[in-house]
């Protein structure tokens, strides 16, 4: 019986044969028979599968296609030409052989349910757009990601009618997954004996619920991935319609191959009346494969070559810096970035307690600095290297656009969630761009997600908790642009201590002026340029993405490091020291670090050293590996709250002594000339030209300074 046939249908008939019902009897002998005889060597493939299926009460049966074509190439070629009328007999068939199974001989009741028919093929995918009408009630094979998800219903296949009037009942199947059910106008029931017919008003039947037959059915929605968008397309979906077995198998955020039946169907609209012959199409799912490299329920599968291959890369001693070398490496430097990346695309291990808390294994990584500093750079090619990854920019980015958004159902009218960026790459790596552009109230929003990797959600009804384990990769420009020296970090870094405590590594990426290092920039830049073969290799990195992408899978399914005691006490003991060290600062600059050092960033050093024990496949984490982490954070977030102090606090205190003296000596509206300042503030005072530099820009920034355009004057124009 089809659960999803049009509204206009035939039967074909077999060469020979004048009726139609002796064809479709042996194309369902045909199936049976594949069904029951088809074996590889001495095992009975299905027959065994639909036995041990029917163990467990499971009525399905999964058809590898390829394995029909090898065994009746003509049936195959009937089932691809004409999905829709031969997929009912194949279930018949599916049935009549568990029948035989389960009954053998005996008599067979007659509530004995229809089996379904889960088809996996290998047949060539098609992308999303490229469905038109020549693809119609054909069996398509298409790929994407799952962004919505229905809560399953109860879809009527059969329902029982009778008339208000005369009580006649009859039966009538439901033949779209789509669209509304339209009744009988008018009493069909028979004349009777007396030639009278029952004289019964019009729309006469209503729908006797507990009499009907009903099936599982769920609404998905796919979109097309990422990489196969073109430039300055929006993402196509499609609508997917899944019935039986095949419901409650994927969650938003899954990668999937599916293989259906496209199909159309009439929208309940009927405001158009232009629109009456329009169809919107949708695919009928006959089977679902969940991406082994995207899915994060599942573990992925490597060959023994593989396997075979990243135990000989593990056992490199340089592995380390090879592995660093190959993120990005047409960008020159950043060698400490790139292997903070490494350590975030391996994470650490995630960490479930014997009270029920659990503690995220995923490292988050905050790149603040000037422009030109191939930030965005390393963004974009984390987005390629990581198994699952999605790239955002923060101006373009809402807080429901990065979480979750509350959608209503067009058909049930009923509420449901649409997973944002930090569930759709739970299990991977959300890239933000332009982390300073967004506004405060949706950077909270993620601040769940980055500490306990999970979203609450309180909308519209709906109060539950999604998932979100994903690594954040942020890049950010300082509070004016670039860095300012003469600041201290917290004047830089406009972020809220909140979210930094959040980030395991903080980089400040200065563009400083260094003649040695523009030189050698310089060379590198223009060898990519021109294409120099002698810097291929450079530019190549040791391991291409796809190899560093299956070795991240690998690593993190079969690697969850844990520490040694000496790691554990040498991590604690450089813990004690940093929090001493910060409380000195603080003292001595008589103010509290924007970059505040609490027990999360001594899990974060603990993440790190797992993550570099992880990368080299070892299952624990020893003292060699804390060292590292160490040197890590130190030229990270140590680095970062450290700027600015110690070394160049008497020029900090000299601009702010000018600053005051320029301000007191120049009224608003008045000018001077640059060498009238630097004759009595150098000359006079022993200021330094520095400090009289950094005075002036500081004073310029806040509106108070204008340099005019002849002379160099100086011209006082704000409060």
């Amino acid at each position: 019986m089809s659960f999803d046939r049009p509204d206009i249908y035939s039967a074909r008939v077999l060469p020979g044969e004048e009726n139609p019902e002796n064809a479709n009897t042996e194309i369902v002998k045909a199936f049976r028979t594949f069904i029951l005889e088809y074996r590889e060597g001495s095992q009975f493939i299905y027959r065994e599968q639909l036995r041990e299926n029917l163990l467990v009460n499971e009525y399905s049966l999964t058809v590898q296609s390829d394995h029909l074509i090898r065994y009746n190439e003509e049936l195959n070629q009937r089932l691809a030409d004409d999905p829709v009328e031969m997929i009912p007999l194949f279930e018949k068939a599916i049935t009549e052989s568990a029948q035989r199974i389960i009954y053998l001989q005996s008599e067979i009741p007659s509530h004995f349910p229809s089996c379904q028919l889960i088809l996996r093929s290998k047949d060539n995918e098609v992308s999303i757009r490229e469905l038109d009408s020549n693809n119609i009630s054909k069996i398509v094979r298409i790929s994407g990601i799952i962004i919505s998800a229905s809560v399953l219903s109860s879809k009527a296949t059969m329902v029982q009618l009778v008339c208000g009037n005369c009580k006649h009942t009859m039966r009538v199947q439901v033949n779209s997954a789509f669209g509304s059910l339209i009744l009988p106008s008018n009493c069909e029931a028979p004349v009777q004996p007396g030639g009278q017919k029952t004289n019964c008003p019009p729309d006469p039947y209503r729908i006797v619920h507990n009499k009907s037959t009903y099936i599982d059915h769920q609404i998905l929605k796919l979109q097309e991935s990422h990489d196969m968008v073109p430039v300055g397309e929006m993402p196509r979906h499609i609508m997917l319609s899944s019935d039986r077995y095949l419901t409650n198998k994927v969650v938003p955020g899954n990668r999937v191959t599916i293989t259906g039946i496209y199909s159309i169907y009439q929208s309940k609209n009927k405001k158009n009346s232009s629109s009456v012959a329009i169809r919107n199409p949708y695919v009928r799912v006959l089977g679902i494969e969940a991406d082994v490299d995207h899915s994060s329920l599942g573990n992925p599968h490597f060959s023994e070559e593989e396997e075979e291959e990243f135990l000989k890369m593990s056992r490199n001693p340089n592995i380390y810096e090879s592995f660093a070398n190959s993120i990005a490496p047409s960008i020159y430097g950043n060698d400490d970035i790139k292997k903070a990346i490494a350590c975030l695309l391996m994470g650490g291990s995630r960490k479930q307690l014997p009270d029920g808390l659990k503690l995220r294994g995923d490292i988050n990584v905050l790149l603040l600095g000037d422009p030109g500093t191939a930030k965005s750079q390393l963004l974009k090619f984390v987005e390629k290297v990581a198994p699952i990854s999605i790239y955002t920019s923060g101006k373009g980015s809402s807080a429901a656009g990065l979480t979750a958004s509350v959608q209503r159902d067009p058909m049930t009218r009923e509420f449901y969630l649409e997973g944002g960026a930090m569930v759709l790459a739970d299990g991977g790596v959300v890239c933000i761009d332009e982390f300073d552009k967004m506004r405060d109230e949706d950077r909270v929003a993620i601040h769940e997600a980055m500490e306990q990797q999970t979203i609450s959600i309180a909308k519209a009804g709906i109060t539950t908790i999604l998932n979100s384990r994903t690594s954040v990769l942020a890049a950010a420009n300082p509070i004016y642009g670039r860095y300012d020296d003469m600041k201290s970090p917290g004047e830089n870094i406009d972020f809220q201590t909140t979210i930094l405590s959040r980030f395991d590594m903080i980089f400040i990426v200065k563009d400083d002026h260094n003649e040695k290092r523009d030189i050698e920039i310089a060379s590198h830049v223009m060898n990519i340029h021109t294409g120099r073969n002698n810097l291929q290799q450079q530019i190549n990195g040791d391991y291409d993405i796809n190899k560093m992408k299956r070795y991240i899978l690998y690593c993190k399914s079969k690697c969850a490091p844990r520490l040694t005691p000496e790691a554990s006490e040498k991590l604690s003991s450089y813990f004690v020291e940093i929090r001493k060290q910060v409380h000195i600062s603080e003292e001595q600059r008589n103010e509290r670090s924007s970059i505040p050092i609490t027990v999360r960033q001594l899990e974060a050093i603990v993440r790190i050293t797992e993550a570099l024990a992880k990368l080299r496949l070892s299952p624990v984490a020893t003292e060699e590996h804390v060292d590292e982490a160490i040197r890590l954070f130190r030229a990270s977030t140590m680095n970062a709250v450290n700027e600015g102090n110690g070394m160049r606090a008497d020029l900090v205190r000299e601009v702010k002594l000018i600053e005051d003296e320029l301000r007191r000596r120049l009224p608003i509206g008045w000018s001077t000339s640059y060498q009238t300042l630097k004759r009595e503030f150098i000359d006079g005072k022993n200021y330094s030209s520095e400090g009289l530099d950094h005075a002036l820009y500081v004073l310029e920034k806040h509106d108070t300074i204008q340099f005019r355009s002849q002379g160099k004057n100086i011209f006082r124009s704000g409060a």
